[in-house]
């Protein structure tokens, strides 16, 4: 849902640069942000549970 986040966003800051309405272009600096943020978070998460698995490689390895 990243992704729609940071579209919603983004249409958010056109519409918000079109409407001259800094609010709207905050909401849409904010969304996209997000969208950001979750990415990372997604990005962290996969990482994570690369180490994990070569952790338990490893384990697997050792006591055998």
């Amino acid at each position: 849902m990243s992704i729609l986040d940071k579209i919603s966003g983004r249409f958010k800051k056109a519409a918000g640069d079109i409407a001259d309405d800094p609010s709207l272009r905050r909401q849409g600096r904010q969304e996209e942000r997000k969208g950001e943020a979750k990415e990372e978070l997604a990005e962290a998460h996969e990482r994570a549970d690369a180490k994990a698995e070569e952790i338990a490689n490893l384990e697997r390895k050792t006591s055998s």
